[in-house]
């Protein structure tokens, strides 16, 4: 190598530099520093995790434990880089016991925030009280003698304005802080986890014995209500966990939980393996969704593979493929084994209206264009009462023009799911949800473009349980929802009541219906226009307004039903993607009955 001049052009990065370098690869975010804490704690035995932070965590994070605590000899030493307690040679890295290992968490936050430690161990008569700023030592202090440890982080990034630019809202950042605290305590079932947001209470989960009551607490009944039991081994590793059942999977990707050694990873070997065991049990467009806790012998995984501890690898990859895709598989098959009637896929998908709700095949009154669908309790149309508007119902969207009656004729049902009639010349069969879905969505787009959202109380209002982050969620887009029609209250820190929906989409299962919502506003960041954000709101709601399958339907209704998907277009398929009919042309059936072409005798 040739250099000119006095002094060549590679030179050491100051000390300062490369620790907020080596910061950068753990410390992305607030929510990076509460994971990293949150570790140090549960590898000192905590029995309580408490983490509170404000503005999402750009103001201050504290995170207080009940574990061994630290020497004030220990504490200095703890800020040092590459100072651990858990390894003492390179030979340590291939049997990972401890959620921290290569002593980067303490001092790389340091390195970028200012920092109180208080800290004390059981033998200790006085505590510790640590200061530093940008990582180095200000001053250190007698404190309480208090057992455990709690670590203040405030102005974050302070001497790193590019970084602290490029961080999210306030919500977007407490958001990434409660999925970690959640997913803390889904791996640590047996430890009490808090979490507090500007004073305010977002998780409270205490101990458990199992991890499904871990589950339940922090995605409510929603979730398990829904969900079959994964059970797995083979030498070296084991799976248990719970995934959804795939009649009511979704196309939210909320829950996708994977657990390695209680160490939350992302692996893509993984991923499709659980995708595989679903294979054609998940509909088209849909997720899995689980929490999956995978042990494996600590030889047989490395987890110094990624800064922050992220992403693992597997010295037995496909073995490990195999025992996911496995047991998911057999989850499966024992929950479609349990159905006893072949349409319980779509019963349970469309759930029938709980008792004192009138079926649509109690009377029928079919009116002028525009009118409503009016369900009585028998008699003729005619004469039927008008008690309640369940489906077709009066909405502030233009009316269109109905079709001419005579271009469709009922002729029946199928397993009270595909509608059977002739369009024109044409035998059309009809899946009655997907039809009606496409229909309830295109008058709620007509009136949300016109500005003419109106809404419908519901005669009692509804309560729903929510996660944190969901409850987060709602909170921020209530206004949004609002003009939408929806009618939302929130009833304590994590439940809100559904008091009205969108005028034209009738009776809807609450839960159900505001979980799909909250799944589509997550997505709402990602959207380029308002119209992107407001679409899958709509279908959603369409979806959940429409007649399910499973409902039985008369002769009038059908015909309805059918005239209706006509005057909106023929669209063939629902917001969602899904088919909505099937056509048989009199040319096709000319051919299946051999009657092209046909000389014979001269009969027809």
């Amino acid at each position: 190598m040739v250099t000119t001049g006095l002094s060549g052009k590679i030179h050491v990065l100051p000390g300062d530099v490369i620790s907020r370098i080596a910061a950068g690869e753990v410390i992305e975010r607030p929510a990076a520093v509460v994971k990293e804490l949150i570790e140090n704690s549960l590898d000192a035995g905590s029995r309580t995790i408490a983490v509170d932070v404000k503005d999402g965590g750009m103001a201050m994070i504290r995170v207080t434990d009940d574990g061994e605590g630290m020497t004030r000899t220990d504490v200095p030493q703890a800020f040092e880089r590459h100072a651990t307690s858990k390894l003492r040679s390179d030979r340590d890295l291939w049997s990972i016991r401890t959620m921290g290992f290569r002593g980067e968490a303490l001092p790389s936050i340091a390195s970028v925030s200012k920092v109180r430690l208080v800290t004390a161990t059981k033998l200790d008569a006085v505590g510790t009280d640590l200061h530093l700023a940008g990582g180095r030592i200000q001053q250190v202090l007698d404190a309480p003698p208090v057992v455990g440890t709690r670590i203040e982080v405030t102005e974050l990034f302070y001497n790193q304005p590019a970084r602290k630019k490029f961080l999210k809202s306030m919500p977007t950042e407490c958001s990434h802080i409660t999925h970690v605290v959640q997913q803390a305590a889904l791996a640590w079932p047996s430890v009490h986890f808090k979490l507090t947001s500007n004073g305010q209470e977002v998780l409270n989960c205490p101990a458990v014995s199992t991890a499904k009551d871990r589950i339940g607490q922090i995605y409510r009944r929603l979730f398990l209500d829904h969900a079959v039991a994964v059970q797995g081994e083979q030498p070296g590793a084991a799976i248990s966990g719970l995934i959804i059942d795939a009649n009511h999977a979704k196309a939210s990707r909320t829950p996708q939980e994977l657990f390695v050694n209680s160490r939350p990873v992302r692996n893509a070997a993984i991923l499709h393996a659980v995708a595989e065991g679903y294979g054609s049990f998940l509909p088209k467009g849909h997720q899995p969704q689980f929490v999956l806790f995978l042990e494996i012998d600590p030889d047989g995984v490395d987890v110094n593979v990624h800064p922050a501890k992220r992403e693992i690898r597997f010295a037995a990859t496909e073995a490990i493929h195999q025992l996911v895709r496995r047991a998911v598989r057999q989850a499966l098959g024992r929950s479609e084994g349990a159905s006893s009637h072949p349409h319980d896929t779509v019963r349970e998908r469309g759930a029938v209206e709980p008792a004192g709700i009138p079926s649509w095949s109690q009377g029928v009154s079919v009116g002028t264009p525009g009118a409503a669908l009016q369900v009585g309790s028998g008699g003729s149309a005619e004469s039927i009462p008008r008690v309640e508007q369940l489906a077709f119902v009066s909405e502030a969207a233009e009316p269109y023009v109905r079709v001419p009656s005579s271009e469709v004729v009922a002729l029946g049902q199928l397993n009270r799911t595909y509608l059977v009639v002739q369009l024109g010349g044409a035998l059309t069969i009809v899946d009655q949800h997907t039809a009606h879905e496409r229909v309830l969505f295109e008058r709620l787009y007509r009136a949300w473009q016109s500005r003419g959202m109106s809404s419908q109380p519901l005669l009692i209002p509804e309560s729903v349980e929510l996660t944190a982050p969901q409850a987060a969620l709602l909170q921020r887009y209530q206004g949004d929802l609002e003009q939408l029609g929806l009618g939302l209250e929130p009833f304590g820190p994590a439940t809100v009541l559904v008091r009205s929906v969108p005028l034209g989409i009738g009776k809807v299962d609450a839960g159900a219906f505001l979980q799909d919502v909250l799944d589509d506003l997550s997505q709402w960041d990602r959207a380029s226009s308002l119209e992107d954000r407001v679409r899958p709101v709509l279908a959603s709601l369409a979806c959940h307004g429409a007649v399910r399958a499973g409902r039985a339907m008369e002769l009038p209704e059908i015909k309805h039903l059918a005239e209706d998907w006509l005057a909106e277009g023929k669209i063939q398929t629902c917001p969602h993607g899904r088919r909505t009919v099937f056509h048989l042309g009199a040319e096709e059936l000319e051919k299946i009955f051999g009657r092209v072409g046909w000389k014979g005798d001269g009969s027809v």
